[in-house]
């Protein structure tokens, strides 16, 4: 398995990985099982962001595995609810004793893998790779997880380390912050 920047030709089989994982193509069971992904992420949103190296896949011999977003989230132009709420509390979110505010981060995810490689690995390595990526650039990487999304939780929380920042309400729903700092 090869972890690295994504490049526009992955566009299409990343969108397709997206959208397979998508919250609105899962059922109520597939969710809870296997958590699921948000956002509104085509085949040229997925060119661009690989263009500006936001993209890190996992690439099993031109498979595209697993995908991890890390974005700077102040330049996105119109950010999804759930990012431009983050973005909303991070005055009353707590890093290390200090408000995220004050922080230098980085946005981190959506993070999917395809189903057939789940339990391999390829989230930590993608985790671990992008942790190392925006070391020179920020502090922290800072994801939101939904409640109800179990298994986000359990691979990025309680796998992983992330640490709970706290909660914010968009549109009627809950999400957690949750960070961890870069190498």
């Amino acid at each position: 398995m090869e972890y690295r920047y994504a490049t526009e030709v992955d566009a299409p089989a990343m969108a397709e990985l997206f959208a397979a994982n998508h919250h609105d193509a899962l059922s109520e069971r597939q969710r809870a099982e296997q958590g699921f992904v948000q956002g509104g992420f085509d085949v040229g949103a997925l060119r661009a962001m690989a263009g500006a190296r936001e993209l890190l896949v996992a690439d099993d011999g031109g498979r595209i595995a697993g995908l991890l977003a890390l974005s700077v989230p102040t330049a996105l132009a119109d950010p999804p609810p759930p990012v431009a709420g983050l973005l909303r509390a991070q005055g009353a979110l707590d890093w290390q004793g200090r408000p995220l505010a004050e922080v230098r981060w980085l946005l981190y995810g959506p993070v999917v893998v395809a189903a057939a490689y789940r339990g391999r690995g390829v989230a930590r390595a993608l985790f671990t790779m992008a942790v190392a990526a925006a070391a020179e650039r920020a502090e922290a990487v800072v994801a939101f997880i939904e409640a109800g999304n179990a298994p986000s939780w359990k691979v990025h929380v309680d796998a992983f380390g992330m640490v709970p920042l706290g909660d914010y309400v968009v549109g009627g729903r809950t999400y957690t912050a949750v960070a961890a700092p870069t190498l």
